[in-house]
């Protein structure tokens, strides 16, 4: 493995050489605090606690500072597979589930052993150092050489004993994280890796090793569990003509997407992959694929298990340390300086090809008062922010020239019938889409009669909503609804419209739903087709639920307009997850599939309103893309964008009835006891009666 240290310019190397002083500096740390933990066993208060911290984190630093010395072309040969495993999980180690109780990692360990002033800010430095692990497995050094700088600096103003230290800690540590370098650098320095044919990190992974030697998995330095070992031993064995047959799939897929969305890539050539480790084979033979219609390939992201998903709930608002408007402003500035200098890479690019694996189990978070909150106030300055970086990507990455394809498959944590469930989860991936095209197109004939769709939930479902539709100027060449099949996104199988606000009204209500996280009774009540009040039963507390809900789902928005309603027809999809009793673990991209789904947030065609499209089977357009929210794009386009897309499931088995109410009050059902029937549809129902 060839790292390329220069990649990351000088400043990387300046840090590399200066990494034995900062070695230095930090054995002396970590001496004189166990010298004090030894003199002072077992006392309470901040000092001991400080010195505790110094210790701990400070002997982690100096393991990661000597490793990337370790780190070089022999490292993954020399060392058999047992000694790379269980290097890697002594690198990740403090936040395993066993550990993570009694880690500064642990936001209420940090704050009951350092108090809230110190021990929310050095423990947001700790998981900033953790997260240099793969940094360092890639040559880039600069961030932990910045950091232990910072560490350094926070250690001997504590040795001189300043008064209001506590405090003194939190303004150094906002001070650091807010400098216009530290700014810059996280951003400019992934869209460099991600869309740059020179970092060649994992691309020499496709090229050069034997994907059959597993020890490949630990090149990447994330943390590898055991889920990742038996994905990538399983497609090791799987049939190669099954996998060429797959990557083929996922490329036309990708290309039919420019098609359908009437999308000119020009001379863009580059698609960005973004995948999960462990599915090594199946990237290679797409990137096989791709060569062959002239494409060539960066790696955008590469994913992995998560060690604890209670640790990265507990971080989750980790900005509100030090968010402000100011330094808002300042990242928009940095963040728009770091696309100007990236600008010949995004010029290739053609937007992603992304590969996700599902199977984890479902997380239901503890709230943890230790953890950093984000204020109201703040609320509004990160809104503003993200949207400026969003019209900045579309400035320099614009919708219309780009696409992506994304696709998911399981992995064995799913369950002890995981190959059963690869095989179903492949075969439902590659589903006919001239047949449910036409299908489909049934049902959309149907609903473009409509002045608004009436959806009614049944036993303990209290669905009662009604979705307001634009009305068509000339029904012989216009449609309200996409016909969505196998493209952009993987498996085929929904048609999907942009509602329009005033007229849409009522409930939505789900007993139990996975969003990444669990809600137990969500309840959504939508008024001029804004959510105007929400709430679950996660907690004993009413409060406690709403502000789960708008955390989580509505990304702290007090209200989110009602973006995109779809009905989903995939019932193969459907009946798989009932087969398997898996629907918990399911991704969105697989479960909107599988019955009527609401998003909450921007709509489908979000910041490409422009851009005509038509269904390809009757080369009708599709005029519902703007509502009335995304129309303040006109005026104002800081007003027009919620940046927020989400999408929330109804079972089929939950449905009374979808129903299209025409203008002339006309009652025409689309499903019925959760079952299609508009002629044309009947072969939907089947799998339910197999």
């Amino acid at each position: 493995m060839a790292i390329n240290r220069e990649f990351y310019g000088e400043k990387n190397l300046k840090a590399i050489e200066g990494l034995e002083n900062q070695l230095i500096k930090l054995r002396v740390v970590v001496q004189t605090s166990e010298e004090f933990l030894t003199q002072e066993k077992n006392s309470e208060g901040f000092q001991y606690g400080i010195n505790e911290y110094f210790s701990t984190v400070g002997q982690f630093l100096i393991k990661l500072i000597e490793k990337q010395e370790t780190l070089n072309d022999d490292h993954f040969t020399k060392l058999s597979f047992e000694e790379l495993k269980r290097e890697n999980l002594e690198l990740y180690s403090d936040i395993n589930s066993e550990n993570y109780e009694k880690s500064f990692a642990n936001p209420r360990y940090a704050v009951n052993k350092l108090g809230k002033d110190a021990g929310q800010p050095l423990s947001y430095i700790y998981i900033n150092i953790i997260e240099c692990v793969p940094y360092i497995f890639r040559g880039r050094v600069i961030d932990l050489a910045s950091l232990a700088g910072l560490f350094i600096e926070i250690y001997e103003a504590v040795a001189c004993r300043k008064d209001d230290i506590e405090k003194n800690i939190r303004i150094m540590v906002c001070e650091f994280i807010s400098s216009e370098e530290e700014i810059f650098k996280g951003d400019y320095l992934y869209w460099k890796e991600a869309l740059n044919h020179e970092f060649t990190q994992y691309t020499d992974l496709f090229k050069n090793d034997d994907l059959n030697d597993l020890r490949y998995l630990f090149k990447y330095g994330k943390y590898i569990s055991e889920d990742e070992m038996k994905i990538a031993e399983f497609l090791n064995k799987y049939p190669k003509e099954k996998i060429n047959k797959l990557a083929k799939s996922i490329v036309d897929a990708y290309l039919r997407g420019f098609i359908v969305e009437n999308k000119d890539r020009g001379d863009r050539d580059s698609v960005p992959v973004l995948y999960s480790i462990g599915q090594e084979v199946i990237l290679r033979a797409m990137i096989e694929e791709l060569n062959k219609v002239g494409l060539s390939f960066t790696i955008q992201r590469v994913l992995s298990s998560d060690i604890n998903k209670q640790y990265s709930y507990d971080h989750k608002f980790d900005r509100g340390l030090f968010f402000t408007k100011e330094y808002g402003e300042l990242f928009i500035q940095k963040y728009k300086e770091g696309f100007e200098l990236n600008k010949k890479y995004f010029d290739r690019a053609t937007g992603p090809i992304i590969i996700e694996a599902f199977g984890e189990k479902p997380f239901n978070p503890e709230k943890k008062e230790q953890s950093i909150k984000i204020s109201s106030e703040q609320e509004g300055y990160i809104n503003i922010m993200e949207s400026k970086t969003n019209q900045i990507i579309d400035e320099f990455y614009p919708d219309e020239n780009t696409s992506f394809c994304i696709i998911a498959f399981p992995t064995p944590e799913i369950g002890e019938r995981f190959e059963e469930i690869f095989e179903d989860t492949l075969e439902m991936n590659m589903m006919e889409n001239e047949k449910y095209e036409i299908i489909q197109q049934h049902i959309i004939d149907v609903l473009d009669k409509g002045d608004y769709i009436h959806i009614k939930g049944k036993d303990g479902n209290e669905t009662d909503i009604k979705v307001k539709l634009p009305k068509l100027n000339d029904s012989d060449k216009e449609t309200n609804f996409f016909n969505c099949v196998a493209d952009v996104n993987i498996p085929l199988g929904e048609v999907f419209t942009t509602p329009q606000l005033k007229g849409t009204e009522g409930v939505l209500h789900l007993r139990e739903t996975f969003l990444d996280l669990k809600y137990e009774n969500l309840k959504l009540q939508f008024k001029d087709g804004y959510v105007d009040s929400y709430g679950c039963t996660n907690f004993d507390d009413e409060e406690k639920n709403k502000q789960y809900v708008k955390e989580n789902l509505l990304e702290l928005h007090d209200k989110l307009p009602l973006g995109e309603f779809a009905i989903g027809t995939n019932t193969v999809a459907y009946m798989m997850a009932k087969k398997y009793d898996i629907i918990d673990v399911l991704p969105v991209l697989i479960i909107e599939k599988m019955g009527p789904h609401f998003a909450i947030g921007d709509t489908c065609y979000s910041r490409a309103e422009d851009l005509k499209v038509y269904n390809l089977i009757n080369k009708k357009e599709i005029v519902a893309k703007d509502n009335e929210h995304s129309i303040k794009r006109k005026e104002n386009v800081d007003e027009a964008y919620t940046n927020v897309h989400t999408d929330i499931t109804l079972p089929y088995e939950e449905i009374d009835f979808i129903s299209v109410v025409t203008f002339d009050g006309e009652k025409i059902d689309i499903i019925r006891d959760g079952k299609f029937v508009v002629e044309g549809t009947e072969e939907l129902n089947e799998v339910f009666e197999a």
